[in-house]
């Protein structure tokens, strides 16, 4: 699947494009029930809350089907291969809970700031593209991004290892308040199977989720395979050290899987 112009230059001066039900709303149960089940798993890679509540689950494209064919899905793997004009290894996976009442907070911060800090990510060439798993609503803790802020380069950060079960390199309210000052704050929203897709630069966060409704979001972070990380200080469930260009499947790769939900 190939971006068209105006959504390129959009992504290009915003950071970030949404891109809303570009899965159906199936493919989304499916890979959302799988997620549940993983959930539910006694695995280290799944980080919990302190109220013992899912936090996020890491490289589920690694020991689930249905993950694993969203990982090498052509609607998220083909425009960002576009963008870099080169194919692109997975540097991390990760499906992303906002728990009813008990979703914490993802601070103020850029990806590519810990991809850099952390793996050595040579450049920014590297980007997410999220599927909503459930509906983003403004009441469900939806992300929050700072439109231009990529442009910005990478910020000054603080490693935050106490906010949250999650340590991130984070930015002061000062470098905030003066991007959003020039920028703005917005947040897409939309029904389950949307996709946003956001530069590893822009400045995002989400909020706590204090609504009755779950938030569920994948994340795959696609890098350019020339731009492939040179530390290895993260787990490699975290931040993979497989860096084959990834192939992407047939379009309809989940319509299997989507079918045997349906009968069971």
């Amino acid at each position: 699947m190939k971006l068209n112009e105006t959504a390129l230059a959009e992504f290009r001066e915003q950071g970030f494009v949404f891109l809303p039900e570009l899965f159906s709303r199936e493919e989304a149960a499916l890979l959302l029930a799988e997620a549940r089940g993983i959930y539910a798993s006694d695995r280290e890679e799944v980080w919990r809350e302190t109220s013992g509540v899912a936090r996020t689950a890491f490289a589920a494209h690694t020991y689930n089907e249905a993950h694993r064919r969203l990982g090498s899905h052509p609607r998220l793997i083909e425009p960002v291969e576009q963008f870099l004009d080169e194919q692109v290894y997975m540097h991390q996976y990760k499906i992303n809970a906002k728990a009813a009442f008990d979703g914490a907070v993802w601070q103020w911060h850029q990806d590519y700031g810990t991809w850099q800090r952390d793996d050595e990510m040579p450049e920014p060439r590297a980007f997410n593209i999220a599927l909503f798993l459930e509906d983003v609503t403004p009441a469900n803790g939806p992300l929050l991004f700072i439109p231009k802020s990529h442009k910005a380069g990478v910020l000054k950060a603080g490693h935050d290892l106490e906010t949250t079960s999650y340590p991130l390199w984070t930015l002061d309210r000062e470098t905030v308040s003066k991007l959003a000052a020039e920028g703005g704050c917005e947040a897409p929203i939309g029904p389950a199977g949307s996709v946003v897709m956001f530069h590893g630069n822009l400045v995002h966060a989400s909020p706590p989720n204090i609504s009755p409704f779950d938030r569920t979001i994948v994340y795959l972070s696609l890098c350019a395979v020339s731009n492939h990380i040179r530390a290895f200080n993260r787990k490699p469930w975290i931040a993979h050290r497989d860096f084959t260009p990834i192939t992407p499947l047939a379009d309809d790769c989940l319509d299997e899987l989507v079918a045997k939900q349906a009968a069971a």
